[in-house]
């Protein structure tokens, strides 16, 4: 069983920063691909960013390439997405998603989700 816990969401104003963590319980972390989605309120839930179980590949939406980081740790379980430049638009409650599979950009090859955590930038 795998579980995901994210933290460090909160509000920022318009070209500020934010980091979000995401914590994984389960022994094999580093064999999962990580991920991160998002969903704004009367919007679909959209891919945001991901990383290889070895870090060595990541993906991007084009909206945040160039101001958002995705990285991990594995010895300590976690994975992080760094924000800055952050707009309006960036607000939605992101979650932190799990997959024994490569890096893919679709919802249905992540079975595991965290309860997300909001992110509200304000103009």
């Amino acid at each position: 069983q795998v579980q995901l816990l994210e933290s460090g969401g909160g509000s920022v104003q318009a070209g500020g920063s934010l980091r979000l963590s995401c914590g994984v319980s389960g022994r094999t972390f580093s064999s999962y691909a990580m991920g991160w989605f998002r969903q704004a309120p009367g919007k679909e839930r959209e891919f945001v960013a991901a990383i290889s179980w070895d870090g060595l590949t990541s993906d991007y939406t084009d909206s945040v390439k160039g101001r958002f980081t995705i990285s991990r740790l594995n010895a300590r379980n976690m994975v992080a997405l760094q924000m800055n430049s952050l707009k309006p638009e960036d607000t939605a409650v992101y979650s932190c998603v799990a997959s024994l599979g490569t890096v893919t950009r679709s919802q249905k090859e992540y079975p595991y989700w965290g309860q997300g955590t909001q992110v509200t930038v304000s103009s």
